[in-house]
């Protein structure tokens, strides 16, 4: 790529579509235009806001394409109203919200790398409901993006009890089990986090098949007897010895002939990207106290050291830099 002036200029106001979006969603516009078209002073009214502000978040959203004017209304497209409503089953509203709970973090990053300290003031999305809320069911919204085809290209056959390890909401339990109907699972992650993974479970009609057991997933024993442990996109927010000694407390909970499987934002080893990975590390920068994303040599190598025989890597596309790593235990 060339560099000029107009390109970096772009790339460092590039956060101020971002914002306007986030805006949006929490002022939760796009649910209240579910109803239809709307005169802009209707709809600023109906989400209690003052109208020369609210005209101009409207313009950029038009200028971004997120929006139209047609005849004196503010029209949504139903591409948009599908991903953006509230009340709407692909909702993303939660993932957007927790971009916005991430910025504050971010507008500091010369700080954190200076001092290389996090500079979010809660690191553990646990103080805020709020934040909770948009975290866990923001992990909901990306991992469902992509749940569906892991589970079709990861072979679980013949395997029967499978632990989703710091599991969230259980997005990938419950794909696991649509895709094999013979699979139990356990959701493994803070108790506070109980909540969100039984109201994902209990819409998808699982809860006969999926369990939550609460506890820390690097000090507290794991359930054994486990054919299967997922970690997927936690390890990322540990320290390269939190990280391995997380999967060695995985690997211990599972049967001779288990599969370790990990998903992650991976780095080349080269670590010259993919972008999506590096940014990631810095995000885990200002609001970690020691996490950052790993590459393919560095996972693999503690899974082996967990006492997988060999890795590979599941051939399956996805998006964000994520890859999946598969090993099963000697």
């Amino acid at each position: 790529m060339t560099w000029d002036a107009k390109k970096l200029l772009e790339l460092s106001g590039a956060y101020w579509a971002g914002c306007a979006l986030q805006a949006a969603v929490g002022l939760d516009i796009f649910t209240v235009l579910e109803k239809g078209a709307m005169d802009e002073e209707e709809l600023a009214a109906a989400v209690s806001c003052e109208p020369r502000g609210f005209s101009m978040l409207i313009t950029a959203l038009v200028a971004l394409g997120v929006l139209r004017r047609e005849a004196g209304k503010v029209v949504a497209a139903g591409e948009i109203l599908a991903l953006l409503s509230r009340g709407s089953p692909d909702y993303l509203g939660f993932i957007i919200a927790h971009h916005s709970h991430l910025m504050p973090a971010w507008a500091r990053l010369a700080e954190a790398v200076r001092d290389g300290k996090p500079t979010r003031e809660s690191t553990s999305h646990t103080e805020s409901e709020a934040e909770r809320e948009a975290f866990l069911l923001g992990m909901f919204n990306i991992a469902r993006l992509q749940a569906e085809k892991i589970a079709q290209a990861l072979d679980l056959s013949g395997r029967k009890k499978l632990i989703d390890v710091g599991g969230g909401p259980g997005t990938y339990a419950v794909y696991f089990c649509k895709q094999n109907p013979f699979l139990q699972a356990t959701i493994f992650d803070l108790p506070t986090t109980a909540p969100f993974a039984e109201k994902i479970v209990g819409r998808y009609g699982l809860a006969e098949r999926i369990h939550f057991v609460g506890g820390n997933f690097i000090t507290d024993t794991l359930p054994k007897g486990q054919d299967v442990a997922w970690v997927s996109q936690v390890l990322h927010g540990e320290t390269a010895q939190e990280a391995a000694k997380l999967l060695k407390n995985a690997a211990a909970c599972l049967n001779p002939g288990g599969l370790l499987c990990v998903q992650e934002f991976v780095l080349d080893d080269d670590r010259s990207g993919p972008a999506h990975a590096a940014l990631f590390a810095l995000n885990m920068l200002v609001g970690t106290e020691g996490g950052q994303t790993y590459t393919e040599s560095e996972l693999a190598r503690m899974m082996r050291e967990a006492g997988v025989v060999e890795v590979k890597s599941l051939p399956v596309a996805l998006p964000q830099s994520c890859r999946v790593l598969v090993g099963e235990m000697g």
